[in-house]
């Protein structure tokens, strides 16, 4: 965001009270951060619905005036949704930024190479880089970007997750999740930390936007706890679960603000029936 100074004053600075105005001010500008990130995140996520982008082999997306210190973290969270390599890109008048993340499988560098007749410059390796170009050449390098990814079979690539703790109904806390963004921003080198939650209850099923998304209310009858569970991308499961189902799901976490209400949330990534 431009305020790595203020960071480095505070490990200079040997002042307590000087420590604490400038921790105040860090604390300002990640939160401003964290409003911009998911102001990007939603309107990505809507133009790549409402272009059908989530059925190409590779998302490429622009979008004017996105901060383009912020549109790495994006990148991450797209190509985690949807199981794609993602490339986004900000307009800053006749030239653009942007910033791309990949999955296993994928060079993605390498497709930059072979689409550099676009580019004005570029960076990164395998998983994740960065690049410029004028902006005229946005859609040809789209294209070009598109072709070379769809010569890659990416539909046959699985994803594959990996499950920082198994979770109880102690650990469902608003504090815990709070202390978890304290670890933002997430992103290739720090992922999103995922959780395993067994043995849950189905107390409600259904799906959302056409049968699109998942949403569910889930029971621990152990830990007498219920929590809802939203799975993008994964209404397509909505007819192979049914009420009081024991399932065992696989996400982040997350607090959900609904009409000022507060509410623990996981972010789906998987579920199954419960063995």
């Amino acid at each position: 965001m431009g305020f790595e100074e203020e960071a480095l004053k505070l490990f200079l600075t040997d002042n307590l009270e000087k420590a604490k105005e400038i921790t105040e001010k860090l604390n300002d500008f990640n939160k401003q951060r964290q409003e911009i990130e998911k102001k990007i995140f939603e309107d990505a996520v809507k133009q790549i619905e409402e272009n059908h982008m989530e059925k190409d082999p590779v998302i490429v997306v622009g979008g004017e005036g996105w901060h383009h210190g912020v549109i790495g973290i994006v990148s991450s969270k797209i190509t985690d949704l949807y199981y794609k390599p993602s490339v986004l890109v900000c307009f800053e008048g006749e030239t653009a930024k942007g910033s791309g993340r990949s999955i296993p499988g994928f060079d993605l560098h390498n497709a930059l190479c072979e689409s550099s007749e676009y580019l004005s410059k570029f960076g990164g390796h395998e998983m994740a880089i960065g690049l410029s170009l004028e902006r005229k050449n946005f859609g040809a390098f789209r294209t070009k970007l598109l072709e070379i990814a769809s010569q890659s079979n990416l539909e046959e690539f699985a994803p594959v997750l990996m499950i920082d703790k198994e979770l109880q109904a102690s650990d469902l806390l608003e504090e815990n999740i709070n202390s978890l963004q304290k670890l933002e921003p997430f992103g290739e080198s720090n992922k999103t930390p995922v959780f395993l939650y067994k043995n849950l209850k189905i107390d409600s099923i259904r799906s959302l936007s056409e049968g699109k998304h998942l949403k569910l209310t889930l029971k621990d009858d152990v830990g007498n706890v219920i929590v809802s569970a939203i799975g993008f991308n994964m209404g397509n499961l909505a007819e192979d679960y049914r009420l009081f189902d024991k399932v065992d799901v696989v996400g982040t976490l997350e607090i959900n603000e609904f009409n000022g209400k507060k509410d623990i949330q996981i972010n789906m990534k998987d579920l199954r029936k419960s063995i």
